[in-house]
C-alpha cells in the first residue's frame, strides 16, 4: 500500500496549483469575442473622399491651332543697285520707318541734277515764250502783226507748261528713286535671317528679297472647330468678347491669354470645320510664328454646379455613378448624370447635392454597403480649369 500513497501524496499539491490556472484560462476564452461579431471582427476600407462643391465651371472648346504672324513682310529693293550698306542684325525687333539697308545712291543723284537741269532750262524758255507773247499782244493792238502769230505764240507758251510738267515729273521720279535707294522698315515687327550681303547688286524684279519681317506683337492663333459648335459660338460673340487661352502641346502649360478676332466665312465640307483667329498679346515671345499650340475657346460659364473630383466617377454597363460615404462611414452606389468634365473636376447634373461625400481613391475594394475609413481630400473646384461640354 505505501507506494500509491506515495503516488497520492505528490498528486494532491501539484492538483491544487494547477486546477485555478485553468479555470482563469477558461474564463478568458469565454470572455473573448466571437469572430465576426462586434466593432473587432468588421472589414473596413480605408479610402479618400471628397465633398461635393458648389462652384462655377467654365465651357470651352478644345482646338489644336498655329501660331501665325500678324502681318508678315518680304522687304524688297525697289530699285537696282548694288547694296552699300546693311544696318539691321538679324533678329532685331524694328519700328516701322527704321533705316534697314542703302542702295548706291550716286545713279539716281545724277538723275535728279539731270532732271533739275531740263526743268530749269525749259522754265527759261517759257518765260521767253511769255515775253513774246506779250510783245506780239501789243503789236497786234497796233495792227502790226497778224492775230495768226499771237495764237501761234499762246500755243508755244502752253506747250513750254506741258513740257515744265513733264520736267517736274522726271524730278520727282529722280528724287523717288533717290528715296528708294534707302530701304526702312514697313511695319513693326522681328527680323529674320539676312537674305543679301553687302556688296552684291540687287534689282527690282529680284523675288527673295533682302529680308523678312513678321509681326509678333500682337500675335494671331488659327484654328479650328467642328461646325457643330459654330453656332453656340455666334451666339455668343454677339454679345460677349470670347476669350481665348494658348497652352503648350501638352495642354498643362498656358501660353497666352487672348480674345478672340474673327470667325471665317465658310466651312471647309472636307473636313467640316470651321477656321477661327484668336489675337494675343506677345511682348515675352512665347508665342512664335508656325507654332502649334492647344487652344480653349471660352464659349459659357456654368454658374452654381455641383462639382466633383473626376476621379469619383465610375462607369458600368448600367451607367455612371458614384460611391456616395452615408452616416456610419457606409457607402452606397449612387447613379449620377454628368453634365461637363474635363481634368481634375466633373459637373454634376442630377443624382448629387452640395456637401454629398464621395470616394475619390480606393474604389476598387469597396462594394455596395461597404463600411470604410474616410480621409479627406483637397475640395472639387479649386482649380480654375476649362471644361469639355459633354451635355448628357
Amino acid at each position: 500500500m505505501w507506494p500509491w500513497a506515495l503516488v497520492l501524496a505528490v498528486a494532491l499539491p501539484a492538483g491544487y496549483l494547477l486546477i485555478p490556472r485553468v479555470t482563469r484560462g477558461e474564463a478568458k476564452a469565454a470572455a473573448a469575442p466571437k469572430p465576426g461579431k462586434g466593432s473587432s471582427g468588421a472589414r473596413t476600407v480605408p479610402v479618400v473622399t471628397a465633398a461635393a462643391k458648389i462652384g462655377d465651371m467654365r465651357v470651352d472648346l478644345t482646338a489644336l491651332g498655329t501660331a501665325t504672324a500678324l502681318n508678315t513682310v518680304t522687304v524688297r529693293s525697289r530699285v537696282d543697285g548694288q547694296l552699300l550698306r546693311v544696318l539691321f542684325t538679324e533678329g532685331q525687333v524694328v519700328k516701322q520707318g527704321d533705316l534697314l539697308a542703302e542702295i548706291d545712291p550716286r545713279p539716281y543723284q545724277v538723275q535728279l541734277a539731270q532732271a533739275e537741269g531740263q526743268a530749269a532750262k525749259d522754265q527759261a524758255t517759257r518765260e521767253n515764250a511769255q515775253l513774246d507773247l506779250q510783245r506780239y499782244e501789243a503789236l497786234a493792238n497796233r495792227g502790226l502783226v497778224s492775230k495768226q502769230q499771237v495764237d501761234t505764240q499762246a500755243a508755244t507758251l502752253r506747250q513750254m507748261d506741258g513740257a515744265i510738267k513733264a520736267d517736274q515729273a522726271q524730278v520727282d521720279s529722280a528724287k523717288l528713286n533717290l528715296a528708294y535707294a534707302r530701304i526702312t522698315a514697313p511695319i513693326n515687327g522681328r527680323i529674320g535671317l539676312r537674305l543679301v550681303d553687302v556688296g552684291n547688286m540687287v534689282h527690282a524684279s529680284d523675288q527673295s528679297g533682302l529680308l523678312v519681317i513678321t509681326e509678333v506683337d500682337p500675335i494671331a492663333v488659327v484654328f479650328t472647330i467642328p461646325e457643330d459648335s459654330l453656332q453656340p459660338v455666334l451666339r455668343r460673340a454677339k454679345s460677349h468678347t470670347l476669350s481665348v487661352d494658348a497652352f503648350d502641346r501638352d495642354l498643362k502649360a498656358k501660353l497666352s491669354s487672348g480674345t478672340l478676332l474673327t470667325v471665317d466665312n465658310q466651312i471647309d465640307q472636307t473636313t467640316g470645320t470651321v477656321k477661327l483667329k484668336a489675337i494675343f498679346p506677345n511682348k515675352d515671345n512665347t508665342l512664335f510664328p508656325n507654332q502649334f499650340v492647344n487652344v480653349r475657346l471660352l464659349v459659357d460659364t456654368l454658374h452654381d454646379a455641383v462639382i466633383v473630383p473626376s476621379a469619383a466617377i465610375q462607369h458600368s454597363p448600367e451607367g455612371t455613378f458614384v460611391y456616395l460615404v452615408n452616416s456610419g462611414n457606409i457607402v452606397a452606389i449612387k447613379e449620377v448624370t454628368i453634365r461637363l468634365s474635363d481634368g481634375d473636376d466633373t459637373a454634376i447634373a442630377g443624382g448629387l447635392a452640395a456637401g454629398d461625400l464621395v470616394v475619390t481613391d480606393g474604389v476598387d475594394k469597396l462594394q455596395q454597403g461597404s463600411k470604410v475609413t474616410p480621409q479627406n481630400a483637397e475640395a472639387p473646384g479649386k482649380k480654375s480649369r476649362g471644361m469639355k461640354a459633354t451635355d448628357k
